[in-house]
């Protein structure tokens, strides 16, 4: 569909950020000047005033630098082809690196002043910095001098090369090879291809003729993205000596003040609890009269179900499901959506996927591209979810603290696909759709939770490697892969050697090491809370949940995020809370299992 054919009610409105580049032009001319007045605070901050005008110019410099960056990238994000949109981008981010080099000594001047600013501090005009400024010298020795640091920020373009190739490499010079289907019908083995024969097609052979070509691709290119992803991880290990940390994995989790036992927690609780992840693959085997179960069966729906849901009804369910949270809340979502907040629907050179992008003082961003099915229903609850924090977080919290923390980020968003599933299986009576609807929720448990727990714990055994001088090849993190696949998925599923390549196609191990963990964390959080939420046989401490979950979503990053669920009543460094999950697991099946039983 052309952008021009789609009606203005479901396109974005970029003009509340700037009216046209003109006005863009003014802002960036501002941050320029604000940036080389910034540099004139150099060896003032023994000064209490000086101090504060410093923070409170550097804040207009970011709150501005925040809208800089949204509106080329919003605009490029609709149409790639926007070579105007593409040139600000660039700009605006090489603005961004020259500020991060001229203010490179910013940090070991505040260390510097220490005593004294720890004093000041405490005073009600440094109220919005103040958490930041602790978190700052509780890091303090991992602090470089102004020295060292400007001199690493002159290879911060060079830092970012391993990823760039690996873009390179698995993306821009990929050629994607055709095939024939059973049907007679060629198509190309592109990623987004792939994900569509393997959810839709029912044919098993087709499945499998997808999964073999789309993964020789990777096999073939296997020891050049090993060595990509060899430089990254000793880029880690030196980064983790640069910094004075005393592990891998805490240089990626103490700046958010996360324990290594949250991390390691996590993979080996879910690793113990697979039971319900394995009754769910002998399920799935035996509903699609499949001899053997391979690992590209696993997307296939159990039954076929092709219900269309228009976007406008989809607005109006979402909205029903989330009266559980209160009017408040409601009123919220009904704003979002009906103020060009959403650009709905997919159109020639607008980026794939959904997402949902904040600008501080203005409002949120989210993307779409609606295709009236289930998944695209779920997906707008989940991208509201993030809207709903987001609004919640900028309304209650100065620009310093209203940046919520990704530990604490899908906790919102999956919290909404629950109770979104809640709703749309009290209003059915159908045994298609309520299945389509358990597997919907289902699949998350798998994705979002399992999955990632698997591949945080691989990314863990391949650093662990890596630091004791162990050789990384293809081989070495195949087998990783291999081992952990045997232990989720015991011997359901069929061994296939080309599956274990699957570390060279995740974009998060190049790009964000130690990010996935965070994905089944939040999941395991949100179990926690909608138990507390909405099946409680207590009223009162219903409420009280709902109350504290509300204040969770305004906190922003106003403290540490593992404090910020503690007072929700989320504590991760229990094994019970992981293993809530798999309890929830279990009840879902059980409701499919009856489902099914009514076909």
């Amino acid at each position: 569909m052309e952008r021009n054919e789609i009606k203005q009610e479901y396109k974005w409105n970029l003009s509340d950020v700037y009216e046209n580049y003109s006005a863009w032009e003014k802002d960036f001319e501002k941050v320029s000047e604000l940036k080389k007045e910034l540099a004139g605070f150099k060896g003032q901050f023994g000064n209490e005033g000086k101090l504060l005008e410093f923070f409170q110019k550097q804040e207009e410099m970011d709150k501005i630098s925040y809208k800089l960056y949204r509106y080329p990238q919003l605009a490029r994000d609709l149409n790639s082809s926007d070579k105007e949109a593409v040139e600000h981008l660039q700009k605006v981010q090489f603005l961004f690196a020259e500020i991060s080099t001229e203010l490179s000594w910013v940090n070991s001047e505040l260390v510097d002043n220490r005593e004294n600013i720890e004093k000041w501090i405490e005073k009600k005009e440094f109220d919005d910095y103040r958490f930041g400024l602790k978190n700052l010298f509780r890091l303090q020795k991992h602090i470089l001098e102004e020295k060292e640091s400007k001199l690493l920020s002159y290879y911060s373009s060079f830092f970012s090369a391993p990823r760039n190739i690996y873009s390179e490499v698995t993306v821009t010079d990929v050629e994607w090879p055709q095939v024939t289907l059973s049907s007679g019908e060629k198509v190309d083995v592109t990623p987004a291809n792939y994900s569509k024969i393997l959810s839709t097609n029912r044919n098993q052979e087709d499945r499998k003729l997808m999964f073999q070509m789309f993964y020789t691709i990777y096999e073939k290119k296997k020891n050049t993205i090993a060595a990509i992803y060899n430089s990254i991880l000793q880029k880690g290990i030196a980064s983790k000596k640069a910094y004075n940390y005393d592990s891998f994995l805490l240089s990626h989790l103490e700046s958010d003040n996360i324990p290594e036992e949250i991390y390691l927690n996590l993979v080996n609780t879910a690793k113990n609890n697979t039971k319900p992840l394995q009754r769910y693959l002998k399920l799935r085997k035996k509903i699609l009269g499949l001899e053997k179960y391979y690992n590209f069966d696993g997307s296939i729906n159990l039954i076929e179900f092709d219900k269309e849901y228009e976007y406008d009804d989809a607005k109006e369910i979402v909205l029903n499901s989330v009266a559980p949270l209160g009017k408040d809340y409601v009123e919220k979502m009904k704003k979002a959506i009906s103020e060009g907040w959403l650009d709905v629907f997919e159109a020639k050179g607008k980026r794939t996927g959904a997402y949902s992008a904040g600008v501080y003082g203005v409002h949120p961003y989210m993307l779409l591209n609606y295709n009236k099915t289930l998944d695209s229903v779920f997906t707008l609850a989940h991208e509201l979810g993030h809207t709903l924090h987001t609004l919640y977080s900028d309304e209650n919290q100065p620009f310093s603290m209203a940046d919520y923390t990704i530990f604490v980020a899908e906790v919102a968003s999956t919290f909404n696909e629950r109770l979104l599933l809640d709703y749309m299986l009290e209003n059915t009576n159908d045994p298609k759709e309520r299945i389509a609807l358990l597997e919907q929720e289902i699949g998350n448990i798998v994705g979002t939770f399992y999955f990632q727990a698997l591949l945080a714990d691989y990314e863990y055994q391949a650093h662990k490697l890596a630091e004791a001088g162990e050789p990384i090849t293809a081989e070495v993190l195949s087998k990783i892969m291999e081992d952990l696949f045997d232990k989720y998925y015991g011997d359901i599923i069929e061994k296939d050697d080309l599956i274990y390549i699957f570390w060279a196609r995740v974009p998060h191990f190049f790009n964000s090491p130690f990010y996935v963990y965070q994905y089944a964390t939040c999941f395991a959080s949100s179990a926690i809370l909608y138990e507390k939420m909405i099946n409680s046989s207590d009223e009162s401490k219903k409420k009280q949940t709902l109350d504290k979950y509300i204040q969770l979503l305004s906190s922003g990053g106003n403290d540490f995020p593992m404090e910020q669920l503690k007072k929700a009543g989320v504590d991760l460094s229990k094994i019970e809370t992981i293993e809530a999950v798999a309890k929830q697991f279990d009840l879902l099946l059980d409701k499919l299992e009856v489902e099914i039983g009514k076909l």
